[in-house]
């Protein structure tokens, strides 16, 4: 069999793992990499390549950076590579229907989750959030409808109790790279066909919002245990100590008596948040534009209120 043709599209570091995983399969040929717009980055918004970019350029790929990949041109294009297949991940822009059309195999995706649980942009911060004891990566069809597609495999992951979305995440872009190793290939080779989703079981991971990080204290210790768990990606959490905002940077589930956002210090050492069930105990934080600290450090030159606010 002659190496597959791929047209690889990618843009956060989640796709790297699979960017080298194809490129050193001897089964495949990737003739383009396509990712987003170098953007502008940091405090100084200085122009930053993705992580696809860097990656595809230490390989020796080519690389296309589209702003709008569905224009006509574009597609014109990318009907010149040939590509047997489209492989899609983390790549940021919707797929037309005469994109899709451009390849023998379609295209495929690998979704950060055991699909159809969280479909959409946030599959690992909200099994987090959620509080799953286990996720996982799909490799699946790409149609029109959002991560609706048939899957064409799966790795598991257990979740455990301290495991945050950073860690998860970690695993899942390394889980990604075995899918373009193995079911990919059987599916190109015609081993695979699919399994359809069960509509009943479809949830949807909605893109993170930044103000998903201020924390709430009338819910339970579990609910900000999870919170402060998924949002470690990004944006953190925080919460307002004398009306300063302050990110809680390492904290843990405990218990404490009290009414929701009552504080209880704790030895210097660390203090106590009351939720609506149980509390939680905070270890490390970061007042705002200063760095991450110890509690006993913090409460040098601070005094704690009563409340959080």
């Amino acid at each position: 069999m002659s190496k597959v043709r791929i047209l690889f599209l990618g843009t956060a570091d989640f796709a790297v793992p699979a960017l080298k995983a194809a490129f050193e399969d001897e089964h495949y040929e990737i003739v383009k990499v396509i990712t987003q717009p170098d953007r502008p980055a940091g405090r100084k918004l200085e122009m930053k390549a993705s992580p696809v970019k860097l990656c595809a350029a230490e390989l020796g790929l080519e690389v296309l950076t589209p702003e709008k990949i569905n224009q006509p041109e574009m597609l014109e294009e990318i009907a010149s590579y040939k590509a047997d297949i489209a492989v899609v991940i983390a790549y940021g822009q919707i797929l037309s229907q005469k994109f899709l059309d451009l390849f023998p195999f379609g295209a495929v995706n690998v979704h950060g989750s055991l699909l159809p649980r969280w479909r959409g942009a946030a599959p690992v911060q909200r099994a987090i959030m959620a509080g799953d004891s286990v996720s996982g990566v799909c490799l699946q069809k790409v149609v029109k409808e959002l991560d609706a597609g048939d899957v064409l495999g799966a790795r598991r992951v257990e979740i455990s109790e301290e495991m945050t979305a950073s860690e998860l995440y970690e695993i899942l872009k390394e889980r990604a790279a075995e899918l373009i190793h193995i079911e990919l290939m059987d599916y190109i080779r015609g081993n695979l066909s699919g399994a359809k989703q069960n509509p009943e079981e479809v949830t949807h991971a909605a893109k993170i919002g930044k103000q998903e990080g201020e924390l709430d204290f009338c819910k339970t210790a579990e609910q900000i245990w999870n919170t402060y768990k998924a949002l470690s990606i990004w944006p953190g959490v925080w919460t307002f100590l004398n009306g300063k905002k302050v990110k809680l940077t390492k904290v843990k589930k405990a218990y404490a008596k009290g009414e929701p956002g009552d504080i209880i210090e704790n030895d210097k050492q660390s203090f106590y948040i009351v939720c609506g069930k149980g509390a939680i105990e905070v270890l490390e934080l970061q007042p705002e534009s200063k760095a991450k600290m110890k509690v006993k450090d913090f409460l040098n030159g601070f005094s704690l209120p009563k409340k959080v606010g």
